[in-house]
């Protein structure tokens, strides 16, 4: 598939409703297992995303993908008609998650622009069994469809209450296939306003139509092919002429299912004459106003006789048109409109300080300045708040993963989620899904222990995991708890010695930093190779990953009560507040939320201990300094202490004193990726970036995190 295609409108829409629709079918099946029954809802919910991804994907020619969509929802269409039917939850989840994971390998293999080419044969064939048993295992008598089939084709008379749903189905299906219909039907259809692809949302309907019935006509007819046609469709309506066998109630329960339905007339006609006039003429209909108001009030003439009150109809106007608040923007259109935000940010600060302005008296000048800045600022806000999304969608994923490695691992275990509406920005939570995955998979693994060990030590059979997630001023600690063994102080420090890991004496270690040494690269207490751990990698990763979003992780455990491992990311990567400071002629930003104090040091303060490291005293406690000038080789006139500022900066437990010349004042930077060759071959610690005064110098942004670490 060529990259250009891969980018096409239909494949677009095509992979994010797919994508949506899998994520909501998983959490289904999930939630029906958890509770041992399949509940005539979600059987239905089940069959509806599983027509709808058959129907898309046969549309886009991913034949795979629909022939294993279509025998879920073989599966699951018997299920809905035969509601007496026995079925193990836990076979048939399996079964359905199976399918789930090969439709998302493809998807993604689309999203990559590579060929969705995975073979679904011996899926579908397992689908199949799997449904012929549960039709040998029925206790009660086959219906004899054929017989019925049979009279109600030839005949009208029977009514859909004297035949089943199943046997309505079937019906159709050999009607269509004689070219036999009973029914003319004329619909117009209106999206919702900013719902984009007009043109693509009506050739899905048509597509879908086809199940059901071959003689069909539409306006506009080249729906694809001509941009006109979402113009006309907005305007005027998506008209249709179909004749089918369906009933006036079947066909709106197909149309009522449309995404992005604002409104929608349905009338059954009396003859085929407007039919043909449309099939022989092919004009564009008249201009049709569907208001609100004129939606409700004609609809409900041509449903009054058909036993449709008036309430119902207005609650599904009502609850289609809501969805009219809410559209969807790519994240790529997102990232631009970002970046314009940041380098107006840039430009302001580039205008107000101008150094050409120093001096100067010009109060019209610093009036207009304020208000500009006012507006950046709610811009800013604005835009950060449209790419902040729920931590929902990411810890819900971890439900699956529990689900899998529990049975895999043969360990009961409950998953508890708090604070998953805390947001965060999208691409934050793009680097933190892997990592956080790696933590649960950890916890199940090295953490919970065997049902009989928490027997013996006075625990409830089931482990649980807590994932937690709450703001921190600027920042989101997520918080991965759990109730097993905890770790082993001596194992952890016999490793860390073997591998030569010990930053300093063992006696001088808290036990945190003992529990923080697992984070180190190589670092594995497991002695057996597993698919899930053991390998001495891992946590490492885990680390990595954080630290590259400018966050942390610590580990604390308790033994015999459990491991708890937090993370703390930032709310976003692109935009800071800023404290500016100058060594010799180089200029550094420090996060103002690391900042604790800012002070200039007495002769008598400094003092160095045994190691002859630089100390400072500050109110009874002794902190390290650090030395830019020293730390990044910068060349200075200012090397006393007490001739320039000290910073006081702090990260989680960790606080160190940084020395500079001066500070040069707080503002709000745009935080920008420092070069490619200075991060393949400089390599230079402790930097998280880099941004632009408003001078026009550089300022290189400190990374907190790793300034520790050096």
């Amino acid at each position: 598939m060529s990259d250009q295609y891969a980018v096409e409108p239909l494949m677009e829409m095509f992979l994010f409703e797919t994508s949506q629709l899998l994520e909501q079918l998983e959490h289904t099946i999930l939630s029906s297992e958890k509770e041992l029954d399949f509940t005539e809802d979600a059987i239905n919910e089940i069959f509806r995303i599983m027509h709808t991804i058959k129907g898309s994907a046969a549309m886009m020619l991913f034949d795979n993908i629909a022939k294993l969509a279509h025998s879920i929802e073989d599966l699951f269409f018997y299920l809905r008609k035969e509601k007496s039917v026995q079925v193990d939850c836990s076979a048939l989840s399996d079964l359905v998650l199976e399918g789930v994971d090969f439709i998302k390998i493809e998807v993604d293999k689309i999203k990559s622009s590579n060929t969705a080419d995975g073979i679904a044969d011996d899926l579908v064939i397992t689908m199949k069994k799997f449904l012929n048993e549960l039709k040998l295992n029925r206790n009660t008598t086959e219906i004899a469809v054929p017989k019925v089939h049979e009279t109600a084709i030839e005949s009208n008379t029977k009514t859909d209450t004297e035949i089943s749903e199943e046997q309505h189905y079937y019906i159709s299906q050999i009607k269509k296939e004689k070219g036999i219909y009973n029914y003319s039907y004329k619909a117009i259809i209106h999206f919702e306003e900013g719902c984009e692809m007009e043109n693509i949302r009506a050739y899905t309907i048509i597509h879908n139509l086809k199940e059901w019935t071959d003689e069909i006509v539409y306006v506009p007819e080249d729906i694809i092919d001509s941009d006109d046609s979402i113009n006309i469709i907005r305007q005027n309506g998506f008209h249709i002429y179909l004749k089918t066998n369906l009933s006036y109630e079947k066909m709106r329960e197909i149309f009522m299912k449309t995404i992005f339905l604002r409104d929608m007339e349905l009338v059954q006609l009396d003859n085929d004459i407007e039919l043909m006039k449309v099939e022989k003429q092919n004009i564009l209909l008249p201009k049709v106003d569907f208001t609100k108001s004129t939606a409700i009030g004609e609809t409900c003439i041509l449903e009054k006789n058909r036993g449709v009150s008036k309430e119902r109809l207005e609650k599904d106007v009502m609850s289609s048109s809501t969805a009219q608040s809410i559209i969807s923007v790519s994240v790529l259109k997102l990232d631009k409109l970002m970046d314009l935000v940041g380098e107006m940010v840039i430009a302001e600060a580039m205008v107000i300080q101008n150094p050409d302005l120093k001096g100067l008296l010009l109060n019209n000048f610093t009036k207009a300045a304020r208000q500009l800045n006012k507006i950046t600022s709610e811009m800013q806000d604005m835009v950060m708040s449209i790419r902040m999304v729920p931590l929902s969608a990411t810890f819900t994923k971890m439900h699956r993963i529990v689900r899998d490695m529990s049975k895999k691992l043969d360990k009961d275990i409950h998953l508890d989620i708090i604070g998953e509406d805390t947001e965060v920005d999208k691409n934050i939570i793009e680097h933190i899904s892997d990592p956080l995955m790696h933590l649960v998979r950890n916890s199940i693994d090295h953490g919970i222990e065997a049902e009989e060990e928490r027997l013996i030590t006075g625990k409830q059979k089931a482990g649980t995991i807590t994932l937690e997630a709450k703001n921190a001023g600027s920042d989101v600690l997520i918080i991965v708890r759990d109730d097993g063994k905890g770790l082993n102080k001596e194992k952890i420090l016999k490793k860390a010695k073997e591998n030569n890991l010990l930053f300093k004496n063992e006696e001088d270690m808290s036990d945190k930093e003992i529990y923080n040494l697992i984070l180190l690269p190589g670092f594995s207490t497991k002695d057996k190779v597993t698919e899930f751990s053991g390998r001495g990698v891992g946590m490492d990763v885990v680390m990595k990953n954080i630290e590259a979003v400018g966050g942390s992780i610590t580990v604390d455990s308790f033994i015999n009560k459990g491991t708890i491992i937090t993370l703390k990311i930032p709310l976003t990567l692109a935009i800071i507040d800023g404290m500016n400071i100058k060594v010799g002629k180089s200029r550094y930003t420090i996060p103002t939320i690391s900042i604790k104090e800012s002070f200039r040091p007495k002769e008598g303060d400094i003092f160095s201990d045994p190691d002859g490291n630089e100390m400072i005293m500050v109110r009874g406690k002794c902190y390290q300094i650090r030395r830019l000038h020293e730390l990044y080789k910068v060349k200075t006139d200012i090397t006393k202490f007490t001739d320039g500022i000290i910073i006081m900066v702090e990260q989680d437990d960790n606080t160190v004193c940084v020395f500079a010349d001066a500070l040069l004042g707080q503002q709000q930077v745009v935080v920008k990726a420092l070069p490619q060759y200075i991060q393949r071959f400089k390599r230079i610690k402790g930097l998280a970036g880099c941004t632009l005064l408003g001078d026009g110098s550089i300022s290189l942004i400190l990374d907190m995190v790793r300034m520790f670490n050096q």
